[in-house]
């Protein structure tokens, strides 16, 4: 039987070999290593945004705000000279400079945005359409409902726009989650359900616009019959960033990746986080100390995110995932995907692509055996 191979990825005219998204992991996890690396091996590879300035030893002396703008172009233009491939930038919503990282972005010419952890709702105000070059900068909406999703639609139609696609992230996510902490055991909220739910919202934008617009499958996606079983329920591709971690190529200290390794599924842990929204991450001595009333003092210099209450905070949270991304975990801690327990070892991203192509190809083979005595039996 022939082996099945993963298709491509279109989005507007932006055409990927792979249907992988690498996800946006910051601080600092997911940089111009990580990014080129995916990109080289056909997947889009992404920049996370946030608080770049605290993991680069260049900019830490500069005011928060520009360092962090300035991160992130060199950030995109280092990734650009290392790839010839697709990178994007992920950009948190619920930043207080969101504006001017996402035009900072579409400027230095990525490839297409992750817009996440809040509705972006005034995008279209704020990308006209020279900043957009003719549509080179793809924009992707980050979404845990098909009720954000067709808001988001709504409202961007109001100025004769729309995303070019869409990422439905489940509860199985690692870092912040766009859900209630009740919400992420509720087999109601589980991203196999979510996903058909979005397809049929954005069926109808599609013929409003004339154009395709690919919904993206996120949070939990682990293997290649992930992949597979995602694209039967109707996503035309997957976002993925756990897997991705434990390279040799992510942008964090060995110790960071090495807490995937060693992680068991009872060290998986949902959290609150001072932004006000849960979390998952790796319990660790840090979290316990949180949990059991210890607070981490600091000084906030930039208030960086919209509902972070850094006056009641226990810690602050840029600067924990700061410490964690350069290896610091007794001051810091590791945000995570719910299956990263079941990483082994530390690979790299040409053999993690390699061992996705595989399970994909073995996936379809068993689909297609199960299907075929069906379909002789209707025919």
């Amino acid at each position: 039987m022939k082996s099945e191979k993963m298709p491509s990825l279109n989005i507007g005219n932006l055409k990927v070999k792979l249907p992988i998204i690498q996800g946006g992991m910051g601080v600092g996890i997911s940089l111009s290593g990580l990014a080129s690396a995916v990109a080289n091996q056909g997947g889009v590879g992404v920049i996370a945004s946030v608080g770049i300035s605290l993991v680069t030893p260049e900019l830490q002396d500069m005011p928060i705000r520009k360092g962090s703008l300035l991160g992130l172009a060199q950030e995109i233009r280092k990734a650009k000279s290392l790839t010839d491939g697709a990178i994007g930038v992920n950009i948190m919503a619920a930043l207080t400079d969101f504006d001017n990282l996402l035009l900072t972005a579409v400027d230095e010419g990525a490839d297409l945005v992750l817009l996440g952890a809040g509705l972006p709702l005034k995008v279209p105000q704020l990308l006209t359409p020279e900043r957009m070059q003719e549509g080179k900068t793809k924009t992707l909406p980050i979404v845990s409902s098909a009720r954000a999703a067709n808001l988001i639609f709504k409202t961007w139609a109001k100025h004769n726009c729309s995303p070019d696609a869409i990422v439905v992230e489940g509860p199985m996510a690692g870092g912040h989650l766009g859900f209630k902490r009740m919400q992420l055991s509720d087999p109601d909220y589980k991203l196999e359900d979510l996903i058909p739910d979005v397809v049929e919202v954005v069926k109808p934008w599609e013929q409003h616009f004339g154009k395709s617009i690919p919904v993206i499958a996120a949070g939990g996606v682990y293997t290649g019959a992930d992949i597979l079983k995602y694209q039967h329920l109707g996503a035309q591709g997957v976002q993925m960033a756990t897997r991705f971690v434990p390279t040799i190529e992510c942008d964090a200290d060995e110790s960071f990746k090495q807490a995937y390794v060693n992680a068991q599924k009872d060290d998986m842990a949902i959290i609150s986080s001072p932004v006000g929204l849960p979390g998952r991450a790796i319990r660790n001595s840090f979290l316990e100390q949180v949990e059991a009333g210890e607070k981490k003092p600091f000084k906030c210099p930039y208030k960086c995110l919209r509902t972070c209450d850094y006056k009641t905070a226990p810690y602050c949270i840029a600067q924990a995932l700061g410490n964690a991304q350069q290896g610091k975990l007794d001051d810091g801690f590791v945000f995570a995907g719910a299956n990263a327990w079941r990483t082994t070892e530390i690979s790299t991203v040409k053999n993690v692509f390699e061992e996705l192509a595989e399970e994909y190809a073995v996936a379809h083979a068993q689909h297609t055996a199960k299907s075929e005595p069906l379909l002789k039996a209707i025919a």
